[in-house]
């Protein structure tokens, strides 16, 4: 039986931390998990550019209210789960994703929590385990599913290169030339039939 596992900012949706960098004016917190691997190192530095500014939960999930799904994102995942088992794995948070799941018609996310403080500030973040999408993908395999994963991120990387099937999906040029042997897809409908192949 196959799962199909993908990223959500960059492939599904557009960037969270981007779009709140616009909306704030800060253009510091436009780094992304394409520019840094280290997620930690990125995330600790992102509270400290919160805390600086005085920023917290509710600013950001006011930008994610304004934040709709990449064009055709919902039809193809709707057209995905009509054929098989998908599961979105994510480094970002259950505070920011509920509204695009809702958006995308809620299928399922396997992601992170935020730690927030009773004034809205971000204290910290606690991850779900180590590696999520590689720990969770290999998860999947040790209960007898074949994985097929695409993302756009040096984080989505793991559990691509160990599924049976993995693409890259709307990447950055550094990212692709350095893995020239994942294919790498733009539109929707081609990455839903390289997904269709493997099937």
């Amino acid at each position: 039986m196959n799962v199909v596992c993908l990223d959500m900012e960059g492939v599904l949706v557009p960037e969270i931390w981007i779009a709140f960098a616009e909306a704030s004016g800060i253009p510091e917190l436009k780094r992304t998990t394409r520019d840094e691997p280290d997620y930690d190192k990125l995330m600790t530095w992102r509270l400290g550019i919160l805390k600086e500014h005085g920023l917290g939960l509710k600013e950001i999930q006011a930008t994610i209210a304004t934040i709709d799904p990449l064009p055709g994102a919902k039809e193809f995942l709707d057209k995905l789960r009509s054929e098989t088992q998908v599961i979105i794995l994510s480094d970002t948070f259950e505070q920011f994703a509920k509204p695009l799941m809702e958006k995308l018609g809620w299928p399922t996310i396997f992601c992170n929590t935020l730690e927030v403080g009773e004034n809205g500030e971000i204290t910290g973040y606690q991850m779900r385990c180590e590696k999520s999408k590689l720990t969770t993908v290999k998860a999947l395999q040790s209960c007898g599913f074949d994985t097929i994963a695409a993302g756009d991120s040096f984080n989505d990387l793991g559990m691509i290169q160990a599924s049976k099937a993995g693409f890259l999906f709307k990447s950055t040029q550094a990212i692709k030339a350095d893995h020239p042997e994942l294919p790498a897809f733009e539109e929707f409908d081609d990455l839903l039939h390289a997904i269709e192949e493997a099937l």
